[in-house]
């Protein structure tokens, strides 16, 4: 069974069981970018991934979703920054470059623009890890925005702040799907997974300093705290979070950023 697994330090506490105590047989777990695993998804080379919450919409009619389990904050996260050398209010046709690591983050950011500031940049695809340099304003994810490369900005915005500030809602970053015809074609292997996962979320509550130790060494460049960044994330798939999830697409279709989905369609009920 192939399964995709979030290459930062945010999507490690999911799989700290299945790394570090109880690795699963027949069980190939692949490493990448959120944008590198929304693609192998979309491909159907992976079986069970964790996809930009974004990418859901595009790949719904293959997959379902895993009820227990997201990536999410309410409010400061301090991995998905929005640098600019000028104030957000003036962003109106000036330069913004894009992470091409992330699906749900871009989305995210473009609604912030145009539904809350009235503003239309150029946007700029930028590759995975971009910077100021050509653009006068970035938007940078995941591990790159913890270390450190932020600082120099002028202005920094947290979006999962500022989308809370404006909707009053979370950000649910990332969800966990599983290609359909798995589910019926390896259903052992599909359970060994979830019960991983759910393992490793008991280990951040009963062992975190275990999880934070293991964590910091196969990120050792992650200027941030581990302990508060983990405290911040929302890993629990909540009914409040799904609720938030169904705006987020809902305002994603409005402006034409994403196919409508009707309804998040689920492997179980949690």
């Amino acid at each position: 069974m192939q399964v995709g697994y979030i290459d930062y330090l945010n999507c490690y506490p999911f799989y700290f069981q299945m790394f570090e105590k109880k690795p699963l047989t027949g069980i190939n777990v692949i490493p990448g970018l959120p944008s590198e695993l929304n693609r192998m998804m979309k491909e159907k080379r992976l079986d069970l991934s964790p996809i930009s919450s974004a990418t859901y919409a595009d790949i719904k009619e293959d997959v379902l979703l895993l009820p227990e389990f997201c990536l999410s904050s309410v409010g400061y996260v301090g991995s998905v920054i929005l640098c600019s050398n000028y104030p957000i209010e003036e962003l109106n046709n000036k330069k913004v470059g894009l992470s091409g690591a992330s699906h749900t983050s871009r989305v995210l950011l473009k609604i912030l623009l145009e539904k809350f500031y009235g503003i239309e940049p150029y946007y700029l695809q930028a590759g995975p890890f971009p910077d100021l340099t050509g653009h006068d304003a970035a938007l940078i994810i995941g591990n790159d925005a913890m270390r450190g490369c932020t600082d120099k900005a002028p202005y920094k915005y947290d979006l999962g702040e500022l989308w809370l500030n404006k909707t009053g809602y979370p950000v649910v970053f990332a969800v966990f799907a599983v290609q359909k015809d798995v589910i019926q074609e390896n259903p052992a292997d599909l359970e060994a997974v979830i019960d991983s996962y759910r393992a490793s979320l008991q280990c951040l509550v009963k062992e975190k300093e275990n999880v934070i130790k293991s964590a910091g060494e196969k990120y050792p460049d992650i200027l941030y705290d581990i302990n508060g960044y983990y405290d911040t994330l929302q890993f629990e798939f909540t009914d409040n979070l799904k609720i938030a999830l169904k705006y987020y697409l809902s305002a994603a279709e409005e402006l034409n950023l994403l196919p409508k989905v009707e309804s998040l369609n689920f492997f179980y009920d949690a």
